[in-house]
């Protein structure tokens, strides 16, 4: 298997060094190679040789890697992000990722910030349309800078958009045993473009008798992820607010330091992130939460049909949590880098 890998900006750097420890040391256990391939893109290589990435970046990317592990992008050095939009965003929709993939689980009781709530009540999986909606960019803007100012930003809808990320959703569930699978949209405020969405999602549903389909308006998903999450196990929603009910889940599993996330098209090469951001003032400190970056890791493993390895990361990242081996935001006392040493010695164990 042959990995690109973009440390990034920021902490990116500091929590993928971490990731690649830990796959070495599944490779040390399994038997099996990882070919990584570190590649510059970033905020300091932008700004040394004014490339994004290359001309035929994305093509490389698709052609000669089966996927992406991608550490964090954004530097304030670059008011724009015009690199973290073309390496990132550029990459979701070149690459045709239009499944992002976000699973939602609390490892540790502690870690909850819901009263009462614990590890029952928090592990579901969202799916959120990665290609379409408002992140596409069209529109305008008209006397930028008066009074007169006009900004116009539309929302893309298609029936392939949909559709593919339904059915991505309901077979996930089927496969995994799963009984439920709720859509959110705004269709009582966005009749047209989320009338889609409703036409869609009932007939996937009633090709799939045995899960029980549910709909619900965004704001109210957003009510009861907070107030229920355990009602959750599969949730699909279009690019917007899947971004933003993604970071409420982050905040139910310990905050986003612990969040991971894969841009996917299923039999293809697909990124994989953890979903915090670059915090350039935090680089270099070795204070970084590194375990969203390894879960990713584990998703890209389980994607590229490397189950057991992704599930030994997985139970080394559960049995660090126990165990208290880790950064300060989520209760410990431990560094980036000592925390990267615990999983992989975990890991080999």
């Amino acid at each position: 298997m042959r990995i690109a890998v973009i440390p990034g900006d920021g902490i990116g750097k500091d929590v993928t060094a971490e990731a690649v420890k830990v796959l070495g040391a599944v490779c040390d256990v399994s038997g099996r190679s990882l070919d990584l391939e570190m590649l510059p893109w970033s905020a300091d290589h932008y700004l040394a040789t004014g490339v994004t990435l290359p001309p035929d970046g994305y093509d490389m990317l698709r052609d000669s890697f089966d996927a992406v592990l991608v550490g964090a992008l954004g530097d304030p050095r670059v008011p724009d992000n015009r690199h973290a939009r073309d390496i990132l965003l550029g990459t979701r929709f070149e690459l045709d990722l239009y499944v992002n993939y976000r699973p939602v689980k609390l490892l540790n009781d502690a870690l909850c910030p819901l009263k009462n709530r614990g590890c029952k009540d928090v592990d579901f999986v969202v799916f959120r349309e990665n290609t379409e909606g408002v992140y596409v960019s069209v529109g305008g803007r008209f006397k930028a800078g008066t009074v007169d100012e006009i900004a116009i930003q539309e929302e893309i809808n298609t029936f392939k958009g949909v559709d593919r990320i339904i059915r991505h959703a309901f077979a996930f569930a089927k496969a995994q045993g799963l009984g439920k699978v709720c859509m959110a949209d705004k269709s009582n405020a966005m009749q047209q473009g989320h009338a889609l969405w409703q036409r869609v999602f009932k007939q996937v549903s009633s090709e799939y008798p045995e899960i029980a389909a549910s709909h619900m308006y965004i704001d109210a998903l957003a009510m009861f992820l907070v107030k229920d999450p355990g009602q959750f196990e599969v949730v699909v929603t279009n690019n917007l607010f899947g971004d933003i009910v993604t970071d409420i889940g982050g905040a139910l599993q310990g905050g986003l330091g612990m969040a991971a996330s894969g841009n996917i098209h299923p039999g293809r090469t697909s990124l994989f992130e953890p979903v915090h951001g670059s915090a350039p003032p935090l680089a270099g400190r070795n204070i970084a939460n590194p375990m969203g970056a390894v879960l990713s890791s584990a998703l890209m493993l389980e994607t590229l049909g490397w189950t057991e390895e992704a599930r030994r990361i997985e139970a080394a990242v559960t049995a660090a949590v126990d165990a208290g081996e880790t950064t300060s935001d989520i209760g410990g006392s431990r560094g980036t880098t000592q925390v990267g040493d615990w999983l992989a010695r975990e890991v080999r164990s």
